[in-house]
């Protein structure tokens, strides 16, 4: 009998850890009166009708004229919008245990369904403490056992001799360590790097080179290295953007992180106008270097922003909940802080950056003072976009349409169109007028399977922070 069970358990569709979160699943769904954003940045269709069929999207077009085949499960969606997919592209599974400690505690459970419950379908972790568990995650969720985006598992941080992240990471002893440790991880399964505030020069450029070799794309949070020197080493993507670019910093040794690294008054100062600003832009843009945008977890340090929102307090455990109120009360607020006037320049460099042609993608990067929560964070930076002069439909093309363009995955996600892998967002309300609407998420349709986001973020009430 038990083998019978076992055997029963197998063919399910879907195994007892996401089944109770699926609210729709038909082998051919209809999606009818929806307004439809395709990713693209082309303006918002209204009352469509999407065919998913066995996963993909077999088609869309006027309500009036779109034939829904027989059998179909018909949704009347008057009202909603949908939008591809998110592609997160700073993603973490691990989040800052607090108390001021510089420790990251792994956030298997919790992580993974409040980015599927925010509408991230695919997700790429930029650095990792855990690859192991990382990658162990991602077999889970793709064997239908655990309910999470689709994952694209980073190596754990290309660190160089200094390191102030804590004893988490391993220090690279020169460029023949940073290739074995590529080496090593690209054969265990990786599929990118990301290379750390202090990694010298060399260092760096041996893990692209032997990165390449494989395959495989280098980002970088750095430091140690500026940015255009980076664009000529060959890296493929960098993090943060201004914000973590010392090649403007006074008197900036090469290979070595300055102390303080990058200043939020040296970033308010900078002039973006400037020669050597616009130089560096078209450098990077010249070499094909995308950028990351990662606007909240720099906006939560400052005592007035973001909005305070009880949904976040509702998924993290008291004790993080705690540690991130403490840090905000402590910060300095108000639109004139040095956080946020360096923000504002950050916001007005990535819209330089992207209107030059560079290829602007984002992530929540759930990190820095905890107050940018995986998921909700990925939602609040559209907000952020939108802010900085993007325009709605703009910044949704930057959160789907450019991270599926940087994977080489855009002939299967990040739009919405006939063909593709049915990975959708339905909201209520429209965010091509109101980018807030992002946050009222209905459902989160992977392969064509539609979750529901209550269920997903019920069952992490008071866990993210803990677990």
């Amino acid at each position: 009998m038990l083998l019978l069970a076992l055997g029963a358990l197998a063919q399910s569709r879907f195994l007892p850890g996401t089944k109770p979160f699926v609210a729709v699943d038909a082998p051919v769904i209809a999606l009818e009166h929806v307004r439809v954003i395709d990713g693209t940045g082309a303006p918002a269709l209204e009352n469509q009708t999407i065919v998913i069929d066995h996963g993909k999207i077999a088609a869309i077009g006027p309500a009036a004229s779109t034939a829904v085949p027989a059998g179909a499960q018909a949704l009347d969606l008057s009202g909603h919008t949908v939008i591809p997919g998110l592609v997160g592209m700073h993603e973490h599974l691990f989040y800052p245990s607090g108390g001021g400690i510089p420790m990251y505690t792994e956030q298997a459970f919790s992580f993974p369904r409040l980015y599927l419950a925010c509408g991230v379908t695919t997700a790429r972790t930029a650095g990792s403490l855990e690859p192991y568990t990382d990658l162990n995650l991602k077999r889970l969720i793709d064997d239908g056992r655990m309910p999470g985006p689709k994952m694209h598992i980073t190596g754990p941080y290309l660190e160089g001799k200094g390191s102030i992240a804590g004893p988490q990471m391993h220090e690279l002893t020169g460029p023949d360590d940073a290739v074995r440790t590529v080496d090593y991880w690209a054969s265990e399964g990786v599929t990118s790097f990301k290379a750390y505030m202090n990694i010298t020069r060399a260092e760096l450029q041996a893990a692209v080179d032997e990165a390449h070799k494989h395959g495989i794309k280098v980002t970088g949070h750095l430091c140690s290295v500026g940015f255009r020197e980076a664009a000529a080493i060959g890296i493929d993507n960098l993090e943060h953007g201004l914000l973590v670019d010392t090649e403007f910093h006074p008197g900036k040794q090469p290979d070595v992180c300055p102390p303080q690294g990058v200043t939020r008054g040296e970033i308010a100062r900078l002039d973006l106008t400037s020669a050597p600003v616009k130089e560096m832009i078209a450098d990077l843009v010249a070499h094909h270097v995308a950028i990351t945008s990662t606007l909240s977890v720099f906006e939560a340090f400052d005592a007035s922003r973001p909005p305070l929102e009880q949904r976040f307090l509702d998924a993290v455990s008291s004790q993080a909940a705690v540690s991130y109120l403490s840090a905000r009360a402590r910060a300095r607020g108000g639109e004139d802080s040095p956080n946020v006037l360096a923000l504002k320049k950050e916001l007005a460099f990535e819209y330089a950056f992207a209107k030059a042609g560079g290829l602007l993608m984002f992530g929540a990067d759930p990190t820095g003072n905890g107050g940018a929560l995986a998921g909700f964070a990925d939602q609040r930076n559209l907000e952020l976009l939108v802010e900085g002069g993007f325009t709605p439909l703009e910044a949704i093309r930057i959160a789907t349409y450019n991270g599926a363009q940087y994977l080489g995955e855009l002939d299967r996600i990040g739009s919405v169109a006939p063909g593709k892998q049915a990975d959708l967002v339905v909201i209520e309300g429209n965010p091509a007028v109101r980018i807030a609407d992002v946050q009222k998420v209905k459902w989160v349709f992977k392969d064509g399977v539609g979750y529901d986001p209550g269920k997903l973020l019920n069952s992490i009430r008071g866990e993210a922070g803990w677990h």
